[in-house]
């Protein structure tokens, strides 16, 4: 299966030649902030199977943690993947291209989403990461 994904100004692409696994939504305060939303929409990639195919020069990096980061287009400031030692860790599943064929399996942090958001019932959901269910 090849997937592929884009900023918003289309000035950066990169395609997963494989399957995206282990899609969640954070509802942190930091993934609001970093997303501009009520939250993260996220899915894990193997690193073998991800690869830059345009604008890799624009891309804009932020370490929020220790090994943790993010990445960005520097034009139009879509946040694209996630990092961990350096290394593509997931994708933003905003930034895909067509049918990525995942669904969200879960919601994180749900005990500090934000006051205005209204989460749908039914939804596997932690309070804080997958050991604490809500």
């Amino acid at each position: 299966m090849l997937i592929t994904g884009e900023c918003f100004c289309g000035s950066v692409k990169y395609q997963i030649d494989g399957k995206l696994k282990d899609a969640r939504s954070c509802h942190c305060s930091r993934c609001r902030k970093t997303f501009s939303a009520q939250a993260s929409a996220y899915a894990l990639v193997d690193v073998d199977d991800f690869s830059w195919i345009q604008g890799q020069d624009l891309l804009t990096s932020y370490e929020s943690m220790p090994n943790f980061g993010l990445q960005f287009c520097s034009k139009c400031g879509s946040t694209l993947c996630g990092t961990h030692n350096g290394e593509v860790h997931g994708v933003t599943l905003g930034c895909i291209n067509g049918d990525p064929d995942i669904e969200i399996g879960y919601h994180l942090f749900v005990g500090s989403k934000a006051s205005w958001e209204v989460l749908p019932p039914g939804i596997t959901a932690f309070t804080e990461g997958p050991t604490a269910p809500n």
